[in-house]
């Protein structure tokens, strides 16, 4: 008769080792892959609502940022910096994960858009043109108009 109850007790503390084991897997897999770059950290409100003027350097152009309700937020962005990514999250108004085809932006202004989770995502404009290069990639050129806008 013991040993039966012995035998129920060690079953009873295995299924509640496990369950616990398993509770303590999936609160580890929280989906975050550690690629961040440095200036997503701490990056939840917004760099500003109303816009203005960002940055020291002798380059400038103009940024805009359109989130999903179709409000633009304009910037003027003052740099030394070569491509229109290094001068913005120089600033902190873009952050997201680097991977081998470049920067995927995820966050710009503080206002996050990830295709993975929502479905929408941050589009790169030049001029108003859908870019044909990532943010990280496109050189500065003076007199020209960058933005991001949710889609």
């Amino acid at each position: 008769m013991q040993m039966k109850c012995s035998k129920k007790l060690s079953s009873y503390i295995l299924c509640i080792v496990l369950i616990v084991a398993m509770a303590l897997f999936t609160t580890g897999c929280n989906g975050k892959t550690g690629n961040e770059t440095p200036s997503t950290a701490g990056m939840q409100e917004s760099v500003s609502s109303e816009g203005g003027v960002l940055g020291e350097g002798s380059t400038q152009f103009a940024f805009t940022v359109v989130d999903q309700d179709g409000n633009e937020t304009q910037f003027e962005i003052h740099t030394d910096k070569e491509t229109v990514g290094d001068a913005l999250l120089e600033v902190g108004l873009i952050a997201g994960d680097e991977s081998e085809y470049g920067l995927y932006v995820k966050t710009v202004n503080g206002i996050t858009a990830d295709y993975d989770s929502d479905g929408v995502y941050w589009a790169f404009y030049v001029n108003d043109e859908y870019a044909t290069s990532g943010v990280d990639s496109t050189p500065i050129t003076e007199g020209e108009s960058y933005s991001f806008k949710v889609e």
